[in-house]
């Protein structure tokens, strides 16, 4: 099977359970990724690990290259991308050291280039259901094998950051919108898996109730890390055991591969050439 790709956010810079690790450096048409990709196995199963920040948490929400990112893991012909991040509460049910496997998006972020596709080379694809749904519903299956608290679906609303939410914001994306989760960092990194065609799938775990909630004080940086800490030994376990469980998945191999297929709309006479040479340089258009 291909490698299997992981994106670690904040609290989840190595990963402990991998053997034979080795730092690779990968460049792509799109510039440096975050950091250096650690390779290695669980298993049998080969795997590829961007820290989405860079160790020593260097890149902030909006200046994490995402578009290389994801080209230096298509590069490396991951199918399957298991995202793990953490995020702030929205839903009294969503406790912080919870799970939540998110399954649509509110897109709030202002600053960010979110397609690989551009001038001279247009394309479209469907967001309408974002996530990988097969690949999801593994990461619920481990979760519960596990005894690990996963909220099976939540919607992320997705701030540019780096400063965390207002309460007036805070309240109007809960009340209103009927957000889940708020993190930073989801977006675009799920809208360019879906146009590199792979299957993606993000674990968002919850470190606080951000500042909606009165009994629980303003977000701080001290809490999150805190809660992370607590988080990571039960990210590694549903990392390991997910990895394994997809890699004796052969039914899903080929989902979520062919969304850029027909996605390119500007006319091959009009294609702007260089645009085009790295999208299919990336592997995302052939």
């Amino acid at each position: 099977m291909a490698l299997i790709g992981v994106i670690g956010g904040s609290g989840l810079y190595d990963l402990e359970d991998i053997q034979n690790k080795e730092w690779i450096k990968v460049e792509t048409e799109f510039g440096a990724p975050s950091d250096e990709i650690l390779t290695g196995y669980i298993g049998t199963q080969q795997i590829a690990f961007i820290p989405r920040h860079g160790r020593g948490h260097v890149f902030c929400p909006t200046t994490v290259p995402y578009k290389a990112n994801i080209a230096a893991l298509k590069k490396l012909q991951v199918e399957h991308v298991l995202s793990f991040s953490a995020c702030g509460s929205l839903n009294e049910k969503m406790k912080p050291g919870d799970f939540v496997v998110v399954d649509q998006y509110i897109d709030r972020t202002v600053a960010r280039d979110k397609s690989f596709f551009g001038p001279g080379a247009v394309g479209h694809v469907s967001l309408a259901d974002p996530i990988c749904r097969s690949l999801a519903d593994l990461v619920i299956g481990v979760c519960n094998e596990l005894r690990v608290t996963a909220h099976p679906a939540g919607t992320y609303v997705a701030i540019e950051g780096p400063q965390f939410s207002t309460k007036a914001e805070s309240v109007l994306y809960k009340d209103v919108w009927k957000c889940d989760v708020i993190g930073m960092t989801n977006v675009p990194e799920m809208n360019l898996a879906r146009e590199a065609g792979m299957c993606y799938a993000s674990v968002a775990m919850v470190t606080d109730f951000d500042c909606w909630n009165e009994d629980h004080g303003s977000v701080t940086v001290d809490e999150i890390i805190e809660t992370m800490k607590q988080n990571a030994a039960n990210a590694q376990s549903v990392l390991v055991e997910t990895v394994k469980n997809l890699a004796s998945s052969p039914g899903m191999q080929n989902e979520c591969h062919d969304a850029s297929q027909y996605a390119l709309i500007t006319k091959p006479e009009s294609l702007d050439q260089a645009t085009f040479e790295k999208l299919r340089a990336s592997g995302i258009c052939k």
